[in-house]
């Protein structure tokens, strides 16, 4: 915790808010220590941003929901755009000659 504390200035105090709020998850070790991945590091950096912006732990979250919703809502719109997938000979998706 403290190596995260230093990368992001954010003091321990407030890295255990966030946890217990559900904002972020670090990984623990079989004895209960923290470990903060790149991605942890960069959520924690992003709710950094959005409180020095004026919002409460309460508007991270919501924010943090709603751009997780956009990130799946876009992925789901390119994988319509692509359309079906393309029939083999025997008129299937599978790639096998049987028609199943």
């Amino acid at each position: 915790m403290a190596v995260a504390s230093e990368l992001t200035g954010v003091n321990p105090p407030m890295l255990r808010a966030y946890e217990a709020k559900g904002l972020i998850t670090p990984h623990r070790t079989a004895g209960g220590t923290r470990r903060y991945s790149a991605d942890d590091i960069a959520d924690v950096n992003r709710i950094s941003d959005l409180l020095d912006e004026g919002l409460n732990l309460a508007g991270v979250e919501a924010v943090l929901d709603l751009e997780e919703q956009n990130r799946a809502l876009r992925a789901e719109n390119d994988r319509l755009r692509k359309g079906p997938q393309t029939r083999d000979q025997d008129g299937d998706s599978d790639g096998d000659s049987d028609g199943d």
